[in-house]
C-alpha cells in the first residue's frame, strides 16, 4: 500500500477507533490515563511506520489494540519493582487476546457507553467533561480550554490532576449499571454539547463532530426518555443545527444571526426541535439545556430578525442566570436587553462584566462592548474593543468578520 493511502486509511481508523482503544487501555493499565493514551498513540505511530510496507492487517483494530497492549506491558515491566505487581502483569501477559470491551449496562451504543464510564461521580463535573473530551472524543487540550474559556495551561493542569486522582484513589472505570446512569447524566450531556459546539463553530470536516453529537443525543433520549434535560439538549442541538446552512456565505465567510437568510434555515429540524422541547417542558423540571433550547426556539421561529421576541429572551436569560449562573449568561442577557430596550441600558452590564475580569480572554465580550459602544455613538472606544476582539478570536472566519467590521467603522 502506498504511504499516502496508508496514512489516509490510518487517519480514518484513528477517528473511528481511538476512543475504543484508549478505553481498553485505561482498563488494562488499571486507570493510568497517561499511559493508556501514550500506548495508544505509540500503536498508531507503529502502524504508520509498518503498514505502508507490510500492508494493512486483516483486523486493523485488533492489531492496534495488541500493539498498544504490548507497549504498556513493556513500560510496566521497566517501571515496576514490586514483585506483586510484576506477577500481576505477568498474568495479564498470559492472555492471548487483548481485553475485550464488555458491557454490563443496557446502553445501545458503545461510544455513549464509554462516556458514561468516564464521567465518574468521584470527579467534579468539569474534570469529567474535560477528561472525556480529551481521551474519548480526541479533542486537543487547546480546544477543550477554549470551550471552558480558560488558558490552555490551566486546562492541561486540570486534566493532569484528574488523571492523578483516578490513579491515586484507585477509582474504578467500569460501565455503570442502569440505576446509576442518572448521576452521570450531567457530565455526559455537557460532553455531547461541547462536542456539538466544536463542530458547529467550523465548516468542513469538523461538522462531523456535530452530526455525531446529535446522533448520540438521539440514542441518549431513547435510552432515558423521561430525562427532560436530555430532551432539552437534543432540542437545543436541533434548533442550532437548523441554522447551519445560513451560517456561512458562498465565499465561506461567517454570517451573523441577524444577517442570515432565514429562508435557508431547515424548517424540518426547527419543527422537530420544537416538538422535542415541548416533550421536555411538559415534565415541568426545566433545567439549563431546556431554557437554552427555549431561547434558540425564539430565534428559530421568528420570520425576520426584527420580529424576534427579545423581551421573552431577556426573561429566559434571567431564568437561566438563576439556574446556571455564569458570566457568559450575563453577557448574553445584556445583548438581549440591548435589543429589547436600548444599548444604553445594556452597556453598564457589559462594562461590569469586563471590570470583573472573568471573561478577559473571551473575544465575544470585547466584540459585544464594541457593538454597544458604536450604537451609543462612541466610535473610537468601539474600534479599540474591536481590535481586542480581533486579537483573541479563535478562528480565521471570526477574525475576518471582525476585520470587516473594523474596516466598515
Amino acid at each position: 500500500m502506498a504511504e499516502e493511502s496508508a496514512g489516509e486509511f490510518i487517519a480514518g481508523i484513528y477517528a473511528e477507533a481511538w476512543s475504543r482503544i484508549v478505553a481498553t487501555m485505561i482498563r488494562f493499565t488499571g486507570g493510568d490515563w497517561n499511559l493508556a493514551e501514550d500506548c495508544a498513540q505509540d500503536a498508531f505511530a507503529q502502524a504508520l511506520r509498518t503498514w505502508p510496507q507490510d500492508g494493512v492487517p486483516r483486523q486493523p483494530l485488533a492489531w492496534l489494540t495488541t500493539a498498544a497492549r504490548n507497549r504498556a506491558i513493556d513500560r510496566m515491566r521497566r517501571a515496576t519493582r514490586d514483585a506483586v505487581k510484576a506477577r500481576a502483569w505477568a498474568a495479564w501477559e498470559q492472555r492471548h487476546e487483548p481485553p475485550a470491551y464488555r458491557s454490563d449496562a443496557e446502553i445501545p451504543d458503545e461510544r455513549l457507553e464509554l462516556m458514561f464510564t468516564c464521567c465518574h461521580p468521584a470527579l467534579n463535573l468539569d474534570a469529567q467533561v474535560a477528561l472525556t473530551l480529551r481521551s474519548l472524543a480526541g479533542l486537543s487540550t487547546a480546544q477543550i480550554a477554549r470551550a471552558f474559556l480558560v488558558p490552555e495551561r490551566t486546562m492541561g493542569q486540570r486534566i493532569f490532576r484528574a488523571k492523578q486522582k483516578i490513579a491515586h484513589a484507585v477509582i474504578p472505570l467500569r460501565v455503570p449499571p442502569a440505576h446509576l446512569l442518572p448521576e452521570r447524566l450531567p457530565g455526559v450531556l455537557h460532553v455531547l454539547y461541547l462536542l456539538f459546539n466544536e463542530g458547529y463553530g467550523a465548516a468542513g470536516d469538523r461538522e462531523a463532530l456535530s452530526r455525531e453529537a446529535i446522533r448520540l443525543a438521539r440514542v441518549l433520549v431513547a435510552l432515558m426518555p423521561d430525562e427532560p434535560e436530555a430532551l432539552g439538549m437534543l432540542a437545543l442541538m436541533l434548533l442550532h443545527d437548523a441554522r447551519r446552512p445560513a451560517r456561512f456565505d458562498a465565499d465561506g465567510e461567517l454570517v451573523t444571526l441577524e444577517d442570515q437568510d432565514r429562508s435557508r434555515w431547515d424548517r424540518d429540524l426547527i419543527a422537530e426541535g420544537g416538538a422535542v422541547l415541548e416533550r421536555a417542558l411538559r415534565r415541568r423540571r426545566a433545567g439549563p439545556f431546556q431554557i437554552q433550547a427555549a431561547i434558540a426556539a425564539c430565534h428559530a421561529t421568528a420570520p425576520y430578525a426584527r420580529q424576534t421576541d427579545w423581551p421573552q429572551i431577556v426573561a429566559l436569560y434571567g431564568r437561566l442566570a438563576r439556574v446556571a449562573p455564569s458570566p457568559v449568561v450575563e453577557l448574553n442577557r445584556a445583548v438581549a436587553i440591548s435589543m429589547a430596550r436600548s444599548p444604553e441600558a445594556a452597556l453598564p452590564l457589559v462594562e461590569a462584566i469586563a471590570e470583573s475580569g472573568r471573561l478577559e480572554g473571551y473575544y465575544l465580550l470585547h466584540a459585544t462592548r464594541a457593538d454597544l459602544l458604536r450604537r451609543c455613538g462612541r466610535a473610537e472606544e468601539a474600534d479599540a474593543c474591536l481590535r481586542s476582539a480581533l486579537a483573541l478570536a479563535p478562528t480565521d472566519a471570526e477574525r475576518r468578520l471582525l476585520s470587516r467590521r473594523l474596516a466598515a467603522h
